[in-house]
């Protein structure tokens, strides 16, 4: 099934998809993750939901293109999330299908309620890697890539992006710097440096999909079968749970198995 144009036309708007809404700058950038909720850094057309890049592109069809460092659009999109993440204003992390992912101050708590695991947990979730990098940031706080390999004892470096990937998708350590001088590396901390009360407040899950599939529905205005759980790595049951909680308070119609619409219509 594929959607009507008055719904790609509506996620053009809240997306920015159009060449005279493209986000420019940080400011802008920092705005369109707090109206989106959450969106990927750097994917582009090809994969479905919001995207920092799509927007620097402003429009509907943008595609990465194979030499990078040499495009503009995708120069400038790199260069905003470096600068959005420095700025620490929105969550950054390999969250979401471990893609770079932005999510604002007020999802937060649910991304973290839905990916996140308490320190009770963390020996059962957790590699033995990566909580040996998470022992060694909560005691020194921030930590470059070489030093916090070397502090962890992690020599191979395969090893250690596995446990700092899992450690972000479950919301344990951010990048909060990247330096490219004299060698590139990222500057890796604790999340609570920068949102403690965020992390501090605690929601049911069910509250937790019913917030995330709002804000993306806000967004998307209308979703197709599985399109949610894609989008956030949910699994369709919990993303079906979300969804069905807009149906039931009047947000959202349900239009057939597992495509829903805004209730009160596509407003511009």
């Amino acid at each position: 099934m594929t959607l009507p144009e008055e719904v790609e036309t509506y996620r053009d708007r809240k997306w920015r998809r159009d060449p005279e809404l493209r986000v420019e700058d940080v400011y802008e950038a920092e705005r369109f993750v707090e109206d989106v909720g959450f969106c990927s850094a750097l994917t582009d057309s090809r994969r479905p939901g919001p995207s920092l890049y799509v927007a620097v592109c402003g429009r509907r069809d943008a595609h990465s293109p194979r030499n990078v460092q040499k495009d503009p659009e995708s120069s400038l999109a790199w260069t905003l999330k470096d600068e959005v993440m420095r700025r620490g204003r929105c969550f950054y992390g390999k969250v979401l299908r471990g893609q770079a992912t932005f999510i604002s101050h007020k999802l937060l708590p649910a991304f973290n309620s839905l990916f996140g695991c308490s320190r009770t947990a963390e020996t059962k979730v957790l590699s033995k890697d990566a909580q040996r990098i998470l022992k060694v940031l909560r005691s020194e706080w921030e930590m470059g890539t070489r030093d916090l390999r070397e502090a962890s004892g992690i020599a191979d470096r395969a090893q250690f992006d596995r446990a700092v990937t899992q450690l972000q998708h479950c919301l344990k350590v951010i990048p909060s710097e990247v330096l490219y001088e004299p060698t590139f590396t990222y500057i890796w901390s604790i999340p609570e440096a920068r949102f403690q009360e965020q992390l501090k407040q605690t929601m049911t899950k069910d509250h937790a999909l019913r917030a995330i599939a709002h804000a993306y529905l806000l967004g998307a205005g209308m979703t197709l079968r599985g399109e949610l759980a894609r989008v956030t790595g949910l699994k369709s049951p919990d993303a079906g749970l979300g969804n069905w909680a807009l149906v039931d308070e009047g947000i959202a119609d349900r239009l057939g198995p597992g495509i829903y619409r805004l209730a009160k219509g596509l407003e511009h």
